[in-house]
């Protein structure tokens, strides 16, 4: 299998799922990363790639194919942004921001999709082809907007892709909430910060990347056989409304 953006944080969190579960894991990013994901003895390995450009998203999935013999899981993980108000980004940004986080996993999907079907006939299979998507993309996002939107329409992108490549490939979206990292600092802040985002979600924690591991794992097994062109969300129960914060109604 295949894991973009594998080399750390949510992406090394289901490397390290996958390699518990037994799979064989290609892990790719644009710079080669100390450690590498390992769990149960067994070590991801890495092909250093941007997925932003086409010709080498599309050359990674062969590098996987080819080095495995066949693909049978792609989680599409690579993504993010830097925080950037809306009103003064600049075009350049904006664009960029997309291009990462939705044209860029559109081209790995496409490069999965044609390895994925092409062993169909003669060694069985097909495959699951799994986006990251994101809460931002189901709510406002203030100071990550291109973001959220880009999240909002990979969400949709599953829709459409699952009625195209179907039956032999499914392909789903995961869409995490809250994640503990260990950057976790960078993106929440002090541990008071931390502690107080927590709390806002019902099951009163963050998820950690093995949360969002064991839904890629479900996904990609046979217990989703039937899965396809669907978003689940990995989000603790998600935010409470604002108005509750007023004293009207209750939890």
């Amino acid at each position: 299998m295949l894991v973009t953006g594998g080399t750390r944080g949510i992406g090394a969190g289901i490397a390290r799922g996958f390699l518990r579960a037994g799979a064989r894991v290609l892990v790719c990013g644009r710079t080669e990363p100390a450690e590498l994901p390992c769990a149960a003895g067994r070590t991801a390995l890495f092909a250093r790639a941007d997925i932003r450009d086409p010709g080498q998203a599309a050359g990674i999935v062969r590098h996987a194919r080819d080095l495995f013999g066949r693909l049978d899981v792609v989680v599409s993980n690579a993504g993010g942004s830097p925080y950037a108000a809306a009103a003064t980004a600049s075009p350049r940004f904006h664009a960029k921001v997309i291009e990462l986080n939705l044209v860029a996993p559109l081209h790995i999907a496409q490069a999965a999709n044609a390895a994925m079907q092409a062993v169909i006939h003669d060694k069985g299979g097909g495959g699951s082809i799994i986006l990251v998507g994101s809460v931002s993309g189901t709510r406002p996002s203030p100071g990550t907007a291109a973001y959220g939107a880009a999240k909002a329409g990979l969400h949709h992108l599953v829709t459409s892709l699952a009625i195209e490549w179907g039956p032999a490939v499914r392909i789903n979206c995961v869409v995490p909430g809250f994640v503990a990292t260990e950057a976790i600092a960078e993106q929440y802040g002090d541990p008071p910060t931390v502690a107080a985002v927590a709390a806002t979600v019902p099951l009163r924690r963050m998820a950690t990347p093995d949360d969002v591991a064991q839904a890629c794992l479900f996904l990609a097994s046979p217990g989703a056989a039937y899965v396809s062109g669907t978003c689940l969300t990995v989000h603790g129960g998600g935010e409470p409304p604002a108005f509750l914060s007023t004293g009207i109604g209750s939890v």
